[in-house]
């Protein structure tokens, strides 16, 4: 156990020096393997209805991500991060009620809800970081674009 918090301590801190390219790379992936996860849901009322919706967010992860990354300031890229970290959260959500309902067992949808975290995880970070080095831009009582 200890080896494998080490394992993903070490894991996060390389994803944390992802650059924006690998990251909609990751999201992208990410979405894609959300879609084909979809599809093995059971085509029942409920199976559908969560059909659309993590399609929705999951793809927004990167689609809003991608958004971010051509952001016109500091206060819009924030913006747009955040917009990244519901549809995360959304499709953390959605994932977990998969289980929870027993629509598919654990170890299909695992690896996509561990990624989802992550990924929740590293957005939640960058947001942070930007925020709080957002003082350190204000020149005059006017935000920098630096």
């Amino acid at each position: 156990m200890i080896i494998d918090n080490r394992l993903l301590i070490i894991q996060r801190n390389l994803l944390l020096e992802m650059d924006h390219e690998q990251l909609k790379n990751r999201t992208k992936e990410f979405a894609h393997r959300c879609v084909k996860l979809c599809f093995a849901l059971p085509k029942t009322d409920l199976g559908n209805h969560i059909r659309k919706q993590l399609i929705k967010c999951c793809t927004s992860v990167a689609s809003n991500y991608r958004a971010a990354c051509i952001a016109q300031s500091k206060p819009d890229f924030i913006s747009k991060l955040s917009i990244v970290v519901e549809e995360a959260d959304e499709s953390i959500f959605w994932l977990e009620f998969i289980t929870d309902e027993k629509l598919l067992n654990e170890k299909q949808v695992a690896p996509l809800s561990n990624e989802a975290k992550e990924l929740t995880s590293i957005f939640i970070a960058s947001r942070k970081t930007l925020k709080d080095r957002s003082s350190e831009f204000l020149v005059a009582g006017k935000a920098s674009l630096k």
